[in-house]
């Protein structure tokens, strides 16, 4: 019989090198798309940068989070030198936006009860929103947001 893997907790935490208000997502995700839309519709000031999962960046910044590439359980958003997992991440940007900014009020919840609501979507997101056979494409104005190549070392 298979052991299930430990529970991680996916706690905030420190990362250096990381481009500011930087969201990691699933790239072939019809749902984590979404969101991604949904962000750019509302991010007036264009602060956040977008790096799908699938990419040479975003492939590396899911290996420095711990995050499976592959079958990833968790979207990041990198805010002020902190990264924020599952559904701390949807809190953190949300805040950012007008009309949102409510939404830290839901930390009174515990963090186990709102992961376990993050987790049933992310474990069904393929089934009930669909899945791509490629990354997203974005639309040419916003593409300039995305970080797709890992950042030169020179």
């Amino acid at each position: 019989m298979r052991r299930a893997a430990p529970e991680r907790r996916w706690l905030p935490h420190r990362i250096e090198n990381v481009p500011d208000h930087l969201i990691l997502f699933d790239g072939v995700c019809m749902f984590c798309s979404g969101w991604v839309r949904f962000v750019v519709a509302r991010d007036v000031h264009h602060r956040f940068r977008f790096t799908p999962v699938q990419s040479a960046f975003g492939g590396h910044l899911s290996e420095q989070l711990g995050i499976d590439a592959d079958n990833p359980e968790t979207n990041a958003v990198i805010i002020r030198g902190i990264a924020y997992f599952k559904f701390d991440s949807v809190i953190e940007v949300l805040r950012e936006f007008r009309g949102w900014r409510w939404i830290p009020l839901l930390r009174a919840i515990p963090r186990p009860l709102l992961n376990w609501f993050y987790d049933r979507i992310a474990r069904n997101r393929y089934r009930w929103f669909g899945q791509m056979a490629i990354c997203m494409t974005p639309e040419p104005s916003v593409a300039v947001r995305f970080l797709t190549d890992l950042p030169r070392t020179d």
